[in-house]
């Protein structure tokens, strides 16, 4: 394969390990079920002592990212952090 001809043709062939798409899906692909568990044990959204430790450790990753100068990332750990400081107020009532 040394002519650039060969080497275009050798391109433009489909690989034979290739899956199939149609209209951007894999043929063999089938729909991913997102109601199954993953096999990781998921927090309980309802209990408040995970929503303080959550909020706890979203401010420390605020404080530490403000202390390296990025804000950005700052400020969205803060917001993270707000979400579960309204979380608790609500296990509260």
């Amino acid at each position: 394969m040394n002519d650039i001809s060969e080497l275009k043709a050798a391109a433009t062939r489909p690989r034979s390990n290739a899956r199939v798409m149609t209209n951007g899906v894999p043929r063999n692909s089938r729909p991913v079920r997102r109601n199954e568990p993953s096999g990781f044990p998921r927090p309980q959204a309802g209990n408040a002592q995970n929503a303080q430790r959550s909020y706890e450790r979203y401010l420390a990753l605020a404080r530490a990212e403000a202390l390296t100068g990025d804000r950005i990332v700052a400020e969205n750990y803060l917001q993270h952090a707000e979400h579960y400081f309204r979380s608790m107020g609500e296990n509260r009532d």
